[in-house]
């Protein structure tokens, strides 16, 4: 009786193969036959980065490898459900995840193969120079204006919800960039960064008045753009006047930006939070929409989004005042809708989200959950929503922490007290890109 061929799984993410890759792989062949679990596109960028190349493009580069019987795709960082449909003999590792951010994957991949008698067989990681360089310069690549710049459209294609915070800084940039959790056997990430003229004024010590000029603002992105790979939103306010919208709208696209909102009221600045307690003016939906028509004209990719912030509810015009601006935006080019409210109870959001969706069920929806940030991503993702701004919390987290540490150092006349409130420098430094 001919014996039974032991069967073999691993997991890859990776759109680079090179030679450790290819190592592994081989001796993992050697074990029995070798069924590959290729991570999805969702999961590889909640995981690592946004891939370079996608899920198809993948499964073909590892298909092609010597010693590949077949590629299936693996929808979550746990392996637990391939695990229990193949029953594999054995499951080959680097032993790279004994330690750090997945070593509870391993744990649980341990646990998982001990349900049926399963044997988890580790190699020497790949510490090599070279494959680090390569890894390198996928990232420099997804820096790329042209790169960054379409990556928020395919999110939105593969996504039902796109996450996304504010930055302000380069290092705010790259806490953006870089914070990861693990919850539940899956990782969770930012997807994009949002440029915010409120933070911006802040970190600056400046009022928000639309005071920064865009050369300003302009100088704060590409900090941000020079040391992320994440797609940027920028907020520009009202877009000013429409000839230097057009300007620069081009500007934006050409630089890597991937959408800018800009909302509908006219005159000096007022953030929206004030409401009706201060004196602002809401735009026509004339004047708007041929600011609209205007900007989408100058954009010379499909990739860019034009994005129409209503302020009707804000300023407590009602809900059949915003859908109908928000139905003559689109029709004017808008591609996306930002609906913004001050209240902390998100019905009227929810309202509006149905009673858009029931006439347009493509054009992405936009909100900024600072009032009504009681609302899970799971719940805005049922009504239809399509991205979340996180706005201002990290400007509005960093000052307290720095204040507090300030009063401390005075008080006490010296700084030991205030260590416990302080990241280590080393650990700082672990944030900046190696490559500088």
């Amino acid at each position: 009786m001919t014996e039974r061929k032991k069967t073999v799984y691993m997991s890859f993410s990776t759109d680079l193969i090179h030679g450790g890759h290819t190592t592994i792989i081989q001796k993992a062949a050697e074990l029995g036959e070798l069924t590959i679990g290729m991570l999805t596109d969702e999961v590889v960028a909640n995981y690592r980065r946004f891939p370079v190349l996608n899920y198809e493009e993948r499964v073909k580069l590892l298909e092609s490898i010597k010693g590949v019987a077949k590629v299936i795709p693996q929808k979550t960082l746990s392996y637990k459900e391939n695990l229990r449909m193949l029953k594999p003999d054995f499951v080959v590792h680097g032993d790279n995840w004994v330690r750090g951010f997945q070593k509870s994957i391993r744990e649980e991949v341990k646990q998982t193969l001990l349900e049926y008698g399963g044997e988890l067989v580790e190699f020497p990681y790949s510490e090599n120079e070279e494959y680090q360089k390569l890894e390198l310069s996928q990232r420099e690549q997804l820096a790329m204006p042209d790169v960054r710049r379409t990556r928020l459209r395919k999110l939105l294609e593969m996504k039902p919800l796109v996450s996304v915070i504010e930055a302000h800084s380069g290092i705010t940039g790259l806490i953006a960039e870089k914070t990861t959790v693990l919850k539940g056997g899956e990782t969770k990430q930012f997807d994009a960064m949002w440029c915010s003229s409120l933070c911006d004024s802040t970190s600056k010590g400046k009022p928000d008045i639309e005071l920064l000029d865009m050369s300003k603002r302009l100088q704060t992105i590409d900090e941000i753009m020079d040391v992320t790979t994440k797609p940027i939103i920028v907020d520009a306010d009202t877009g000013g006047l429409t000839e230097h919208f057009v300007y620069n709208i081009k500007t934006l696209e050409r630089m890597g930006v991937s959408a800018v909102i800009i909302e509908d009221k006219t005159g000096l600045k007022k953030n929206s939070l004030f409401g009706t307690d201060v004196e602002q003016t809401q735009d026509s939906i004339e004047n708007f929409c041929a600011k609209i028509k205007s900007g989408k004209a100058a954009l010379k990719t499909k990739d860019f989004f034009l994005i129409a912030r209503i302020e009707s509810l804000i300023l407590e015009k009602g809900m059949d005042d915003a859908l109908k601006r928000a139905f003559a935006y689109v029709e004017a080019g808008a591609t996306g809708i930002m609906i913004h409210s001050r209240k902390k109870d998100p019905e009227e959001i929810f309202e509006f989200c149905e009673r858009f969706r029931r006439k347009d069920s493509t054009t992405p929806l936009v909100v900024v959950p600072s009032s009504f940030n009681s609302v899970t991503e799971e719940e805005f993702a049922k009504r239809g929503v399509n991205i979340v701004i996180y706005a201002n919390q990290l400007t509005r987290s960093g000052f307290p922490a720095m204040q507090k540490v300030a009063e401390s150092i005075l008080t006490n006349e010296r700084a030991k007290e205030a260590d416990d409130m302080c990241m280590s420098i080393k650990e700082i430094l672990t944030l900046i890109p190696e490559d500088y």
